[in-house]
């Protein structure tokens, strides 16, 4: 049974001519223009030529194709006169509809979850990462084997899929993913204890940790190189970073604190990411305070906002966790627009307009950050020995020294700090 596309389904072919499609079935926060615009950005990352956009409107979806018989028809019309390699749906596939679909419009056809696992794939570069994103692979793939098997029929010399040789092979492929699913998540786990024992060290330090979130391309490696001086890779990209990044920085009034840039989050984002990636948003959910990053200059800024929140939920950030946040891209406002935001962004304490480009309002962000941090600081005052230098820095790297003074044969500092810190010195239990 030959479908006029024989290479192997799941081979996904860079550089291919595709079209993006979206089943507009309601209820989104956005319209139609606004997600196919997305979803060709996701499709661009991994170097897919987007040639045609389409949005299809559904009363009822279709249980074999998702859209209407006529709708398939014309799509498939359209992937014939644009000579296109592949269909992207901007919607989740059953490994049914997306079978049936390869056979009407005789191209690669990927989904939403798909597209979005091909560019974690593709941007995997340390080993956690790359065992995040194969679990994550897996788990999409397990349900879709009987589609992957095609070349199989022709082993069985049969349709349909019952009986022969290939459904052993079936089985026995499924038993090596479930096997490898499990393997993965036990070296998940060392992941996990391991971050939990590098959390604890930073706790008794203590250094504060702060966790930058946001939509993908809202700028959060941006603001992070210039809060650190690094030169983590910041593109007008979608996923541009996977692997999370730690880097220490200096604060008003704080010696030191870790700053993490995060993967980007997407409106509906694969369920098998989230999981997957639990060892990584672990540095979120653990964070002393979040900074969400938001490109305020996108006309879906609020619904972006929404779909971050959504997920800071789902993965169990807590709701009284400090946070600010940071409407980055300020420069790409103009006129009367740029005005608007900059006086809704006064009218609330807990936004700091910015932008990562030019540096325009990320000192205030610190000041503001600085603020939250030690907010509940208090002054004391501490007479040490003036041989008692490892005392004095410490002093001076987790407080903030006011005064300083000499009283016979005694220094006195003024400090303001954290009432467990100053304890912690007390006790000299640091």
């Amino acid at each position: 049974m030959s479908t006029g596309f024989e290479r192997d389904p799941d081979e996904f072919a860079r550089g291919a001519r595709a079209v993006v499609v979206y089943p507009d079935m309601g209820g989104s926060s956005r319209d139609a223009d606004a997600r196919l615009e997305e979803t060709a950005g996701l499709a661009v990352a991994i170097g897919v030529e987007v040639v045609e956009k389409v949005a299809f409107r559904l009363r009822q979806p279709k249980p074999g194709t998702l859209i209407g018989s006529g709708q398939v028809e014309a799509l498939a019309e359209t992937v014939r006169d644009s000579e296109l390699q592949l269909a992207v749906f901007d919607a989740a596939l059953t490994p049914v509809q997306q079978r049936n679909l390869e056979d009407a419009l005789k191209c690669k056809v990927i989904d939403r979850t798909g597209l979005i696992l091909e560019i974690f794939g593709e941007r995997a570069r340390t080993a956690e990462g790359r065992l995040q994103v194969e679990l994550a692979h897996l788990d999409y793939q397990a349900g879709r084997l009987v589609r992957s098997w095609t070349h199989l029929e022709r082993q069985r010399g049969g349709f349909g899929f019952l009986g022969g040789p290939g459904e052993t092979q079936i089985e026995a492929d499924r038993r090596l993913i479930r096997d490898r699913m499990a393997r993965l998540r036990r070296e998940l786990d060392q992941v996990s204890r391991t971050r939990g024992l590098h959390r604890e060290r930073r706790q008794r330090a203590p250094w504060p940790v702060i966790a930058l979130v946001g939509y993908t391309n809202a700028g959060k490696s941006s603001l992070f190189n210039r809060l650190t001086g690094s030169d983590v890779m910041a593109e007008n990209l979608l996923f541009a970073t996977l692997d999370p990044t730690l880097r220490q920085v200096s604060l008003p009034g704080i010696d030191k604190a870790i700053l993490s840039d995060t993967v980007g989050f997407v409106s509906e984002l694969p369920t098998q990411l989230v999981a997957a990636f639990k060892a990584t948003l672990e540095e979120v959910v653990s964070a002393d305070l979040l900074i969400h990053v938001r490109d305020i200059a996108h006309p879906d800024s609020e619904a972006q906002r929404a779909d971050v929140e959504k997920v800071l939920s789902e993965i169990g950030v807590a709701e009284e966790t400090p946070r600010f946040e940071a409407w980055n891209k300020i420069d790409l406002l103009e006129g009367e627009r740029r005005d608007e935001v900059l006086a809704l962004a006064a009218a609330r304490e807990d936004v700091m307009p910015v932008s990562a480009v030019t540096g325009e309002g990320v000192e205030p962000l610190i000041d503001a950050v600085a603020a939250k941090l030690t907010q509940g600081h208090r002054r004391y005052t501490i007479a040490l020995d003036p041989a008692d230098g490892a005392g004095a820095a410490w002093l001076h790297q987790h407080g903030e020294v006011l005064e300083q003074s000499i009283d016979g044969d005694r220094v006195i500092y003024e400090v303001r700090m954290a009432p467990r810190d100053h304890e912690r010195f007390v006790t000299r239990g640091y």
